[in-house]
C-alpha cells in the first residue's frame, strides 16, 4: 500500500501531523481527555464501561489466539475484587510462528499506512477507555480516577508519542535520491532507493503497576516501525493488556492486515515464557519494565535483540531552602502518597541539612522540616474515605511486608497505618511510612524500597546532600530528582548533578505539578543514562533501533 491510499491515513492525517509537530516543540499536547466527566465522554460512558468490564469477570476471555493450549487465570485484585478471567495460553513457538506468518504485509506497508493504523488502534482503545480504566483499577490497586487517567488517556498519549517518533524517524531518510559526482568526461550518476526494514518480532513485557502506561510506548514504537508484537502481561495485571491486544487485532483485520501481528502471551507464572521468548533468535526487540534483576538478565542474555529496559532506582529530593514552606510540604506529601508510592518516579530519599533551611517565615530547623513533611502526609491521608482516592491499594503482599521491614531501619517519624476501604472491605490499604536516617545509612536509603516508604536523610549541608545524590544515582540509578532552593547557585549545582548522572530534575515544585508525574510530548521519562533505565520514553533513540535502512543503487 502506498502513501495516501489507505483510508485511515486520510482519517488520521491531522492527528498524526499534530503529534509529529508536538515532539519538536515540546509544549503541551494531549489528544485524549484526561477527565472522566460525562460532559466529555457522555452520560452513559462510565456505566457502560463498568458493565462491559463486569461482563468479563469469571469467564474465558474471547481472543482468537492460534493453537491455544489451555486457559489460565492468575490475577488477584489488591481491592479484593473477584476477577476470575481465564486467558488463552499458547506456547512460545505458536506465538512466534503466528507473528512471523502475519509479518510480510505489515513489513511491506509504507510508514504512513502503519502510522495511520496505529492511530486507529489508539482511537479504538479510547472508545473503550472506561472498560480499560476499570481493568487497570481492579488489577493494579490504583484509585479509579488515577487508573482512568494514567491507564487510559495518559497511556494513549504516550502511545501516540511513540507513533510520532517512529513515523518521523522512518521519514527522515528519503525513499529515493539522485546522486551525481563530477568526473572527467561525463559525471558519475546514480539512482538510489532507501528501504525501511523492520527488525523482526518484538516482545513487550508488561508490569503489574502500570500495565498500559509502561507498555504502550514499546508496543506502538515497534508496531509503527513495521514489527509484529507479542505482548506478555504481568500475571497479576493481564486484563488491561488483553483488552489492548483484542482492540488492536480488531483494527488490524479491519484495515486489511493479519490479526496475529499483535499477540497475547498469557502464562502460568511457572512457564517463564518471557525468558523463553526473549532468547529466541526470531525476537529482535524486547521492551521491559520491572525488576533490576530481570532487566539486567535481559540486557546480558537477549543479545540477538535490541533490549529497552526500565528498572529500579533511587529517586531523590534535595531540600536547601524554600519560598513556600507549606506548599513544599504539601507537594512532597502528595508525591509520596500518590498510589502509595508505587510509581517508579516516586521520591524515596529526601535530603535535609542538619542546620535547617531558610523560609519566608524565618529559619526552620531540620526537625521542623521533617515534622512539616510528615504532618502534610498525615493530613492528606488522615481521612480514610478521602485517602483511598489518592493512595489506592498496595499492589502485592510483598510490598506490604516491605513496609513493615523498613520500619525497623531507623527512626519512624510517621508510621504506616492500615485503612479500611469504604467500597472494598478486602482491600490491602496502607498509608505511607516515613523513616529518618543519618547520612551514613546509605545501605538503607541507597537501595530501592518499592512502595509507600520514604527516608528523610539528615546531612551536614546541601553540598553533602548533592554529593550523596550524585553517588547514589550513579550507583543505583534514578528516574527523577527534585530540589528546593531559593539560591541560584544551589539550583545551578543541582542541575549540574542532574546532567552528570543523567536524571531528570524538577525545581521548587509547590503547586499542581509533581516530581513523579510526566507529560507526554514534553517530559522525557527516564534518560537512558543511568542504571535505572537504558532508554528514554520517548526519544529518537527509542524508535530508531527498531528498523534499519537498506539501500539499492543503479547507474542513472
Amino acid at each position: 500500500m502506498s502513501p495516501m491510499t489507505h483510508p485511515l491515513l486520510t482519517k488520521h492525517r491531522d492527528t498524526l501531523d499534530a503529534a509529529v509537530s508536538a515532539i519538536t516543540t515540546r509544549g503541551y499536547h494531549s489528544v485524549y481527555p484526561e477527565s472522566p466527566s460525562p460532559r466529555i465522554y457522555g452520560e452513559n460512558a462510565a456505566a457502560d464501561g463498568k458493565a462491559e468490564f463486569e461482563g468479563l469477570l469469571g469467564k474465558q476471555f474471547d481472543l482468537d489466539t492460534p493453537d491455544v493450549v489451555d486457559y489460565v487465570a492468575t490475577e488477584s485484585s489488591p481491592f479484593g475484587i473477584e476477577l476470575g478471567v481465564h486467558y488463552p495460553r499458547a506456547d512460545a513457538e505458536a506465538l512466534l510462528t503466528a507473528a512471523r506468518r502475519a509479518w510480510p504485509t505489515w513489513r511491506d506497508a509504507d510508514p504512513d499506512t502503519r502510522a495511520a493504523v496505529c492511530v486507529e488502534i489508539l482511537e479504538r482503545i479510547h472508545r473503550h477507555v472506561f472498560t480499560l480504566a476499570n481493568a487497570v483499577h481492579a488489577t493494579t490497586g490504583q484509585a479509579f480516577v488515577m487508573a482512568f487517567q494514567a491507564g487510559g488517556p495518559h497511556a494513549l498519549d504516550r502511545g501516540l508519542e511513540a507513533v510520532a517518533y517512529g513515523y518521523a524517524e522512518q521519514r527522515r531518510t528519503p525513499a529515493t535520491a539522485y546522486w551525481e559526482k563530477p568526473a572527467k568526461g561525463e559525471p558519475l550518476a546514480m539512482n538510489k532507493r532507501y528501504h525501511v526494514v523492520p527488525r523482526g518480532v518484538a516482545l513487550v513485557i508488561g508490569c503489574n503497576t502500570f500495565p498500559t502506561w509502561n507498555s504502550y510506548p514499546g508496543l506502538f514504537a515497534s508496531l509503527v516501525t513495521g514489527n509484529p508484537v507479542i505482548v506478555k502481561p504481568h500475571p497479576q495485571a493481564v486484563l488491561p493488556l488483553a483488552l489492548t491486544v483484542r482492540y488492536a487485532r480488531e483494527v488490524l483485520v479491519e484495515a486489511g492486515f493479519d490479526a496475529d501481528l499483535v499477540g497475547l502471551a498469557a502464562e502460568d507464572p511457572s512457564d517463564r515464557i518471557a525468558a523463553t521468548l526473549a532468547l529466541d533468535p526470531r525476537v529482535r526487540i524486547v521492551d521491559f519494565t520491572g525488576s533490576t534483576e530481570f532487566g539486567d538478565w535481559l540486557e546480558a542474555n537477549a543479545r540477538q535483540a535490541r533490549v529497552y529496559t526500565e528498572k529500579a532506582g533511587v529517586n531523590t529530593i534535595v531540600v536547601d531552602s524554600t519560598d513556600d514552606f507549606k506548599g513544599m510540604c504539601r507537594n512532597i506529601a502528595f508525591t509520596l502518597s500518590l498510589y502509595s508510592g508505587q510509581m517508579c518516579t516516586t521520591s524515596q530519599a529526601i535530603f535535609i541539612p542538619e542546620g535547617g533551611i531558610d523560609t519566608p517565615d524565618g529559619h526552620v530547623s531540620a526537625d521542623d522540616v521533617v515534622a512539616g513533611i510528615a504532618g502534610a502526609v498525615a493530613k492528606l491521608t488522615g481521612d480514610a474515605e478521602r485517602a483511598v482516592e489518592i493512595i489506592g491499594a498496595i499492589v502485592s503482599p510483598q510490598v506490604a511486608d516491605r513496609i513493615d521491614a523498613a520500619a525497623e531501619t531507623g527512626e519512624v517519624v510517621l508510621a504506616s497505618k492500615r485503612l479500611e476501604h469504604p467500597a472494598y472491605p478486602g482491600a490491602r490499604v496502607r498509608t505511607p511510612l516515613l523513616v529518618r536516617l543519618p547520612a551514613d545509612a546509605r545501605d538503607v536509603y541507597g537501595t530501592e524500597c518499592f512502595g509507600p516508604v520514604s527516608f528523610l536523610v539528615t546531612t551536614a549541608d546541601t553540598r553533602e546532600s548533592l554529593r550523596l545524590v550524585t553517588e547514589v544515582v550513579a550507583e543505583r540509578g534514578a528516574l527523577t530528582m527534585g530540589v528546593y532552593s531559593t539560591d541560584e547557585d544551589v539550583l545551578t549545582a543541582a542541575e549540574e548533578v542532574a546532567r552528570e548522572v543523567a536524571v531528570h530534575l524538577s525545581c521548587n515544585l509547590t503547586g499542581g505539578v509533581f516530581v513523579n508525574q510526566s507529560a507526554a510530548f514534553s517530559d522525557f521519562h527516564g534518560s537512558g543514562g543511568n542504571p535505572a533505565a537504558n532508554a528514554s520514553l520517548t526519544d529518537p533513540a527509542y524508535v530508531s533501533g527498531r528498523f534499519t535502512i537498506v539501500q539499492s543503487r543503479r547507474h542513472a
